[in-house]
């Protein structure tokens, strides 16, 4: 890891150091502007904010003429370890601060409850992140800190965000600090907000130069850097705190080789967690089980929609070959995962036995008259759709997946608590993996989605066989015995029961509003679901025969 000895020179002797603090100084007396300095617990994160804290104590206290807030993002799925860390690191930070007198506040800022990870899964039904859909990133870390600057942004005018960022870390984040630069300042452009500038006093640091610093110089407010590096020896990293897209882009993910969300799906294998296992936290191995899991689940398309959240429906392509006069059609996955192979002649292969090969031009009406329910997976096919073209080109499609179905989420929440349950952590403290704001959350998310069963209480209490305190307004808006008859009623009618519940809970939503503003367009959206006019378009090619390509 390029880390090195305690036997470096001290701090009087490391002029690398001495230039920042100096530039520091410079850039802080500069003008008004307040600080935000983006800390993750990590070595460059670490580094900023003690060359900030020993360069303002060097001022003098007059000169202390604008905050500087010290901010750390709590995805809520942090890795307990690392965020026992920062919390104690932040606390220690304050306490000196308020002891000497420094203009310096540290802060968390985390996800709005609506976007948290597992409102995002286990509510929505979001897929879990991968490299080509690495939603977390923005709805965890960027958009909390996001919210943030702007409030300092409307308080103060103008900000200047401190990052730890460093051109010897890798090319792409060398090429990204150096298009961003203004000239004629140390400052960089933050690329989406505005009015927010950054500056990395760090940025010429090599590796050996951030180890050997805080490995030879105590921490302000009393750190052990030490412990700091034996971290990075058990885990092989940190998550960066991620404030702008252009530092996205080049951050890379943070489950192969950095410590960050304890659930990180979008690497296949999660060096960190297993680092720390290997190291003697083997109590976090039912966390490591449960991380796994969500990764292998996202590829079942037995828990997945056949459509997207709005509706639509999409085909996928799948790659086809002939050998020795037989049809192979092999499915690629994303993040490195192993192709599927299926053969369309041999029917003895279980997996080509539930295999169907369709026309593109009835792929409507097969969609119908099979009765294939897109907002539901398909439990006994994983058909493929044969398209020809109007040359006689022949391709190879999948119906698209969509979001977790509420079963596949209702069984990932049950895991989740029963791992939350069970977690032995050697502490004095429950752990708590999913927050009670969340279950409260996801529990709207469910019933409006149609789970009438109000089905969220229930898993609870199977799985800690005590009740929490859930509001009255989120019961069921029918029995049973209504739900049954409304069933019938549905079914007799030939309409979607899916949408008849969602088109209830809009309903109740705004039935005690005095000014239903917005009614008419969420139920507008919900009714121009694709896969509702696909239906719709279906009897209309029984009844005349067309067929619309």
């Amino acid at each position: 890891m390029g880390i090195i000895s305690n036997q470096l020179a001290k701090k009087e002797d490391n002029p690398l150091a001495r230039q920042s603090k100096e530039l520091i100084k410079k850039v802080y007396a500069q003008d008004d502007r307040p600080w935000v300095i983006g800390y993750s617990g990590g070595k460059d994160s670490t580094l900023t904010v003690q060359l900030i804290f020993e360069a303002l104590l060097e001022m003098l206290p007059e000169q202390w003429h604008k905050k500087v807030y010290v901010i750390s993002s709590d995805t809520m799925v942090e890795n307990p370890l690392v965020a026992a860390m920062i919390n104690g690191s932040l606390q220690r930070m304050q306490d000196t601060a308020l002891r000497t007198g420094l203009p310096l506040e540290t802060q968390k800022v985390k996800p709005l409850t609506e976007k948290t990870f597992w409102s995002n899964i286990i509510g929505r039904g979001y897929p879990t992140p991968n490299q080509t859909f690495r939603w977390c990133t923005d709805r965890l870390k960027i958009d909390p800190a996001d919210r943030f600057i702007k409030d300092k942004v409307n308080r103060f005018g103008e900000v200047i965000m401190v990052l730890g960022v460093r051109s010897k870390e890798s090319q792409s984040r060398g090429n990204s600090i150096k298009e961003h630069e203004i000239q004629g300042t140390e400052l960089l452009k933050h690329t989406t907000l505005n009015n927010a500038f950054v500056f990395a006093p760090i940025k010429e640091f090599g590796l050996d130069d951030v180890w050997g610093y805080l490995l030879s110089n105590p921490s302000p407010w009393g750190e052990d850097n030490a412990k700091l590096q034996e971290m990075y020896l058990n885990s092989s990293g940190e998550c960066p705190l991620v404030v702008d897209q252009s530092i996205k882009e080049s951050a890379g993910s943070c489950g192969n080789s950095r410590f960050g969300c304890w659930v990180c799906p979008v690497v296949s294998e999660d060096k960190s967690l297993t680092g720390f296992i290997n190291s003697g936290e083997e109590w976090m191995t039912p966390l490591l089980k449960y991380r796994n899991r969500l990764v292998r689940v996202r590829d079942d398309r037995n828990l997945r929609m056949h459509r997207r959240m709005n509706g639509k429906f999409y085909l996928i392509g799948v790659e086809h070959y002939e050998k020795d006069g037989i049809t192979y059609l092999s499915i690629k996955k994303k993040g490195g995962r192993s192709a599927k192979l299926y053969s369309i002649e041999n029917v003895e292969l279980p997996e080509v036995e539930t295999a169907e090969v369709v026309d593109e031009y009835n792929l409507n009406s097969y969609i119908v008259n099979n009765q294939i329910d897109l907002s539901r997976p398909e439990k006994h096919r994983d058909f493929f759709i044969r398209q020809v073209d109007r040359e006689g080109n022949v391709s190879y499609s999948q119906l698209g997946l969509g979001p977790f179905t509420l079963e596949a989420r209702q069984m990932l929440l049950k895991e989740l608590l029963e791992v939350q349950r069970d977690l032995n952590a050697p502490t004095s403290h429950d752990i708590p993996l999913i927050q009670e704001e969340e279950l409260r959350m996801i529990r709207r998310m469910w019933l409006r989605e149609g789970d009438w069963n109000d089905s969220l209480p229930q898993i609870y209490y199977e799985v800690y066989g005590t009740e929490l305190d859930w509001e009255h307004d989120d019961r069921p808006l029918m029995t049973a015995d209504q739900m049954s008859d409304l069933e019938l009623l549905v079914q007799k009618h030939q309409l979607d029961l899916n949408t008849v519940k969602k088109l209830f809970h809009i309903g109740n939503e705004y039935v005690s509003l005095k000014v239903k503003r917005g009614f008419q367009k969420e139920v507008t959206s919900l009714l121009k679901q694709d896969y509702l006019q696909l239906y719709h378009e279906g009897e209309i090619e029984n009844e005349t025969k067309v067929i619309d390509a």
